[in-house]
């Protein structure tokens, strides 16, 4: 995540000019010991690999490290319903029975690819915790890039789980990222187009969404060039739609 108007872009900077790098990391033992489920795609244990090549190649010693806040209710509902967030908090596998109702409409259980698991709640908060902290020091030219790897859920929508994601860590940023900048521009190069960034920001002309992803008969299935944007926000949504195969040679044709 890189703020707009930042005056040290690297494409910017003066010569001999060091860029200040942030990292955030849960810790070992947290955030990639959470587990969706026997057989699932998303496994969050791939964090730790990731953290460990970082260490391996003591990329940390160029950056400043991290360990951020947990998220709370209170700065999930920025852009989560309420309701939704107090179903996030409240539901286990021991009591779903209860929440049926619930389930259906928030789109989570088994019978949906964002199943029930142990600490749903609170590996949603750390995720969006970090992506919280890595904007609000953006925001206050204490760096000038953060990263957080556990992030990046950005199928998640206001009242609604998908695709994995539960909360929408990316909108929480962006919304932090408006308090002081007047535009930000959103790029996501995930094979799966950003479907919940996009339709939050799709009538604002504050966020310009740019999406390059896999197109056609491919999950979520949106994300065509005809989607532009509504209202103020026309033509601050773009979409690089891709079909199978593509590469660089058939493109430039």
């Amino acid at each position: 995540m890189q703020e707009e108007n930042s005056s040290n872009f690297s494409c910017f900077s003066p010569v001999g000019y060091k860029q200040r790098v942030s990292y955030f990391y849960q810790g070992e033992g947290e955030i990639a010991d959470y587990y969706y489920g026997p057989g699932h795609p998303m496994k969050p244990q791939r964090l730790k690999l990731t953290h460990q090549l970082i260490l391996s190649y003591n990329l940390f010693r160029k950056m400043d490290v991290f360990r951020p806040s947990l998220a709370t209710s209170e700065d999930l509902a920025k852009f989560h319903d309420a309701e939704y967030v107090d179903f996030l908090q409240t539901i286990t596998k021991h009591n779903s029975a209860n929440f049926e109702l619930q389930m259906h409409q928030f789109n989570i259980g088994e019978s949906t690819d964002c199943p029930i698991f142990e600490g749903m709640f609170d590996y949603s908060c750390s995720h969006a915790g970090a992506t919280i902290d890595a904007a609000i020091r953006l925001n206050r030219n204490e760096t000038d890039i953060a990263i957080n790897w556990t992030g990046g859920l950005h199928h998640a929508k206001k009242s609604e789980a998908s695709g994995f994601c539960y909360i929408n860590d990316i909108v929480l940023g962006i919304l932090e990222l408006l308090k002081y900048h007047p535009r930000v521009l959103y790029i996501d190069i995930d094979i799966h187009h950003g479907d919940g960034v996009e339709e939050a920001f799709y009538n604002t002309d504050r966020v310009m969404t740019l999406s390059f992803h896999k197109y056609g008969d491919f999950f979520p299935g949106s994300g065509g060039i005809e989607d532009m944007g509504n209202e103020r926000g026309k033509y601050f949504s773009v979409n690089f739609p891709l079909l199978e195969g593509m590469d660089d040679k058939s493109f430039d044709r």
